[in-house]
């Protein structure tokens, strides 16, 4: 029975797809955004089944995200080893939604996938998705695309070139635009290959939203000028609503130790009925073939994503299954932004001091991990003593400061302790239970999330046991790429938090937190 490939392959937040093989490794970058630590890296050994290895950017020496907007912070990583090292670019978005942008990119290198990296040096900031080729002349180059603020011109103003030196640290020579894009426009996420003596130019375009696609254009010459594919886009989902794959693009690629070829891409999987990706920007990936005219094609002659793909003729390397319930070290855990004091981090216990607020972009007291399943159940077990109304701990369904679901639990001048609901809707706060929030009795509370497709019921219990249903059913769809005026382009968390404004520090415990698909 031929092997499969069953798509997407990282499910949940994982987008941006830059692939390196190294001998029988196989590892993909992905973007992380706001999140610390930053660019995920997955390991395979049979592009089959995959596992979180690393982080490149653990360290605060090597990653500051501090006061970044949402969805700004680490975009579009690409991954590449030459001559015994491994090149990281990446840009650091401090901020996109103004006309103009600031999007500072930066190189790392390191003599293993796991470190140590190099102090990363800093190389332009015209533009985002940086890639650096290294050609068979011993020579590099770094690439980007262009942004053009400047009113009456298109945004994505090309795709640049220009010689780096590895030694110097720097790059060198006058930067030339090689591409200006095909009619899909949105030309961004560069990657360049050679092959039988031509240059071909991989890039992302049409949108990372429902239009997105990967594109292909080549040249004999490195400056171009760069043909496009005649049958471009070489992928997309875009008009296609009964592909289960939506959002098609951003691709990289790869050949295997026996000469097949695969192309990892970014993907999203709506919610029923809905145009809401919640869990994010996916990476799928699809087996393609090179043809006598020098042309890259889909297997199988679509353009559209499949979700089963035929497996490459290697070994297979299974990996162990996560556990429901992930210590709390875990690499699967992120904070927002950067570590904290606040968050102290045992196998079998979270210790978490009261912080910001869920809107704030600096200090809060947040650890999370990534929801991958419409249908789903969070539960944690937390201790908890707040004296005053500005004191919250809980679980939360966050997809940014924007967009989440927080239930709390907290204090009231009558009640005591109690539950509340804070939703926020694109900034807009909403207490679904209004003035009336929930008696809690003293000691160890069970707080439990029900995702249900679109949508979300909170719970809880004092024993484990017996639940008692709050009644107010949220919508989950809301923590997506695809609602409210902000740009989002990451995907729901489910997480623990902590809040005092009072200044007292009040902590609060959890003793686990466990995520299970329905």
């Amino acid at each position: 029975m031929t092997a499969i490939i069953q798509n997407p392959i990282l499910r949940g937040f994982n987008p941006d797809p830059s692939i390196c093989r190294v001998g029988d490794d196989y590892y993909i970058a992905t973007s992380t955004f706001e999140w610390f630590p930053g660019v995920s890296i997955h390991h395979s050994r049979d592009l089959v089944n995959w596992r979180l290895l690393t982080h490149a950017l653990d360290d605060t020496r090597l990653l500051d995200l501090r006061g970044v907007p949402s969805s700004g912070g680490v975009w579009a990583p690409a991954l590449s080893h030459h001559d015994g090292l491994f090149y990281l670019c990446y840009t650091i978005v401090h901020q996109h939604e103004a006309a103009t942008k600031d999007t500072p990119n930066y190189l790392i290198t390191a003599p293993s996938i796991e470190g140590p990296w190099s102090d990363p040096v800093f190389v332009n900031s015209s533009g985002f998705d940086p890639s650096l080729f290294h050609d068979d002349d011993g020579k590099k180059y770094w690439l980007n695309m262009v942004w053009d603020h400047r009113p009456g011109r298109h945004p994505f103003y090309g795709i640049a070139l220009q010689e780096y030196d590895a030694g110097a640290g720097q790059l060198i020579g006058e930067v030339e635009l090689i591409f200006n894009g095909s009619d899909l426009k949105c030309t961004e996420g560069p990657h360049l290959y050679k092959r039988n003596g031509w240059y071909y130019l991989l890039t992302a375009e049409g949108g990372t939203e429902y239009e997105h696609a990967a594109s292909l254009a080549r040249s004999r010459n490195l400056r171009g000028p760069y043909e496009v594919h005649p049958q471009n886009p070489v992928l997309t989902s875009a008009n296609r609503p009964e592909v289960t794959l939506q959002k098609a693009g951003h691709a990289s690629l790869v050949e295997t130790q026996n000469g097949e070829w695969y192309m990892p891409h970014l993907c999203g999987r709506p919610l029923p009925g809905t145009q809401r990706c919640n869990l994010g920007r996916e990476t799928a990936i699809q087996k393609v073939e090179w043809r006598d005219d020098d042309w890259l094609y889909i297997v199988g002659d679509d353009i559209v994503p499949q979700e089963q793909v035929p497996a490459p003729d290697l070994p297979a390397q299974p990996w162990s299954e996560l556990p429901a319930k992930l210590p709390f070290d875990s690499i699967h855990y992120a904070t927002p932004r950067m570590p904290s004091e606040r968050v102290v981090r045992q196998p079998d216990l979270l210790r978490l001091v009261g912080g910001e607020s869920l809107e704030s972009c600096f200090e809060q007291s947040l650890l999370a991990r990534r929801l991958t399943h419409h249908q789903a159940t969070a539960t944690t077990r937390v201790r908890f003593d707040p004296q005053s109304f500005q004191q919250m701990a809980g679980l939360v369904a966050y997809y940014n400061t924007h967009l989440f679901h927080y239930l709390y639990l907290s204090w009231d001048e009558e009640l005591g302790r109690c539950l509340q609901i804070h939703s926020s809707h694109d900034g807009t706060s909403e207490f679904p239970l209004g003035g009336s929030p929930i008696a809690v009795p003293e000691g160890d509370l069970y707080l439990r999330a029900q995702f249900d497709a679109c949508e979300l019921k909170f719970s809880w219990s004092s024993d484990g046991t017996t639940y008692q249903s709050i009644p107010s059913c949220l919508d989950a769809s809301l923590l997506s790429d695809d609602y409210g005026d902000h740009w989002g382009f990451t995907g729901t968390f489910v997480g623990l938090a902590c809040q005092d404004l009072t200044g007292r520090r009040v902590p609060a415990e959890f003793d686990f937190l466990e995520l299970m698909p329905n």
